[in-house]
């Protein structure tokens, strides 16, 4: 069964066909979430939730890109969990390093593969750390832009829906979000690996 067809039985009330749209973008969800949040917890937390909304709110779905439509409720709880924690202590990296740890992210196997030598994966590491720090540096709206755009590659438009904003505005704050990221990134310095230092506009 083809996705619109998962859909349409979705939006009928069937479980076992959303089921299905889950296990084909919940590890897209889970990548978009942990970049916004920074910590895995927190992550499956909002992807959790993102699905419940999703679920509940599948009828009111009216054709267009469903990933843009889902990202878009996975983002919103992103900057719900992130306006609750603004009483609480900031953001660490203990979640990302403990993923980090043997050379192979579950959460960012874009990251991470199979063939890499020790050396190698203690670069995509040390490259990993950075762009999460830099990443967690930028205001809520740059992040998610940066994120949706840069790591996942999504296109302008799905980036658009995702945030429910013109594609002019999702451009706009995504070069602005670049040019952060890219003094961050610089500023890092040492941290990061030499063949990573001084890279182009994208950071994924």
């Amino acid at each position: 069964m083809d996705e619109a067809a998962l859909i349409t039985q979705a939006q009928r009330g069937d479980l076992d066909s959303f089921n299905r749209l889950v296990l084909d973008y919940q590890g897209l969800a889970y990548n978009v979430a942990y970049r916004i949040m920074g910590e895995s917890a927190p992550a499956e937390d909002a992807t959790q939730e993102a699905f419940l909304s999703a679920y509940r709110g599948i009828r009111r779905f009216r054709g267009g890109s469903f990933r843009g439509w889902l990202l878009r409720i996975v983002t919103h709880a992103c900057y719900d969990e992130l306006r609750r924690r603004k009483r609480r202590p900031s953001i660490s990296l203990e979640g990302f390093e403990a993923d980090s740890e043997g050379g192979e992210s579950e959460s960012n196997p874009a990251l991470a593969s199979p063939g890499d030598g020790p050396e190698t994966a203690a670069e995509r590491s040390a490259l990993a750390r950075g762009i999460q720090e830099c990443l967690e540096r930028l205001p809520a709206e740059f992040r998610a832009v940066a994120v949706l755009a840069d790591v996942q590659e999504l296109e302008y438009q799905e980036v658009a829906a995702a945030i429910g904003r013109p594609v002019g505005t999702v451009k706009s704050r995504l070069a602005r979000a670049r040019a952060r990221l890219r003094d961050c990134l610089q500023g890092l310095g040492e941290l990061l690996p030499a063949s990573y230092r001084l890279e182009g506009e994208t950071i994924g």
